[in-house]
């Protein structure tokens, strides 16, 4: 783990340092071949001394500004929500909360620290930025009329964020589409799903949202016997197993209630099924009923319990009747 986000962080820093070599790169064309060679020494030291300083400062207390934010709001999120309502909640969900609220925070920061900066430096270089900024609020407008979708989504994702609907690290259905949340911003969630794909999903088209990981996990599961088995000696068998397996220390870290039988279920054509219910840690119910349902293979097989299949009976008659042989 440590190894993925050692390369992912040397990844995005890489990232940075090419688009900062294109910069100056750009930079350094522009100077050479639009800006005299007599201006560095006459003008370019005034305006330098006028502009360039204050830009240099307006550039850097960006940078600060945004590593400060990247700092400090992790460590907010963390104090707001262990104070709040999240108190009594598992600290996995806590964690999740925090991580969620802190990306979308950090990228709503970055993008108006950005902006912010950019303004004051158009207004250094003497560019009046008042009809600018008039033009953004009519081509704002504009592109509200145009973009409507686009303003369901990001409505829709400031409900999601703001409810806790889902947070990164959730397993969730949307709509038809099951997978855990890699990410999630204002405009669209991002689900990977067992086999590997990814689905982008628009928050304003999510509809009904099934979350199975909230605060705990439930194990719900059915296990078949044949019609001939003694029932009272198979709830026995499978509490006993379940009983056996919430008590390792290895599975009494994930498992908060253990699974028992809840029930006969059901009466079906093959066998009679019996429910299993209990309560995991959150994403752990699948690893759990995985465990058991091997544990109760084997019990099953020393205890002579028969886990029934379908079965056809076929039925062959008599090819000719006797008067047609003879």
């Amino acid at each position: 783990m440590e190894s993925k986000i050692s390369k992912h962080k040397l990844k995005s820093y890489g990232t940075w340092i090419l688009v900062f070599l294109i910069l100056c790169a750009a930079l350094y064309f522009v100077v050479v071949e639009f800006v005299p060679r007599d201006w560095f020494t006459t003008q370019g030291a005034d305006w330098f001394k006028q502009h360039g300083v204050r830009i240099l400062f307006i550039a850097v207390l960006a940078a600060a500004l945004y590593f400060a934010v990247r700092k400090s709001i992790p460590r907010a999120m963390h104090l707001a929500i262990g104070k709040g309502k999240w108190t009594k909640k598992a600290k996995e969900e806590q964690d999740k909360r925090i991580k969620t609220l802190s990306r979308v925070f950090i990228l709503t920061g970055g993008v108006l620290i950005t902006v912010i900066a950019l303004l004051m430096i158009l207004s250094e270089l003497g560019i009046n930025i008042g009809p600018l900024i008039a033009g953004f609020g009519i081509i704002g407008i504009a592109v509200g009329f145009g973009a409507q979708y686009l303003i369901r989504d990001l409505i829709g994702g400031l409900f999601i964020i703001v409810e806790g609907q889902y947070n990164v690290g959730d397993v969730v259905k949307i709509g038809s589409i099951s997978g855990l949340v890699e990410e999630i911003n204002l405009r669209r969630t991002i689900l990977r799903d067992l086999d590997g794909i990814v689905h982008f999903i628009p928050n304003g088209e999510s509809g009904v949202v099934s979350n199975f990981t909230r605060e705990w996990s439930r194990v719900n599961l059915n296990v078949l016997v044949a019609y001939n088995t003694d029932l009272d000696h198979a709830i026995a068998v499978i509490n006993r197993v379940c009983k056996e397996m919430a008590e390792e220390p290895y599975w009494k870290a994930f498992i908060i209630k253990a699974p028992q039988v809840l029930r006969i279920d059901n009466l079906g054509a093959s066998g009679i099924d019996i429910k299993i219910l209990g309560d995991t840690k959150p994403i752990m119910q699948w690893d759990v009923m995985g465990e058991i349902r091997k544990r109760l293979k084997k019990a099953f097989d020393k205890e002579g319990i028969e886990i029934p299949w379908p079965h056809m009976k076929v039925y062959f008659g008599d090819t000719k009747p006797d008067a047609l042989k003879q």
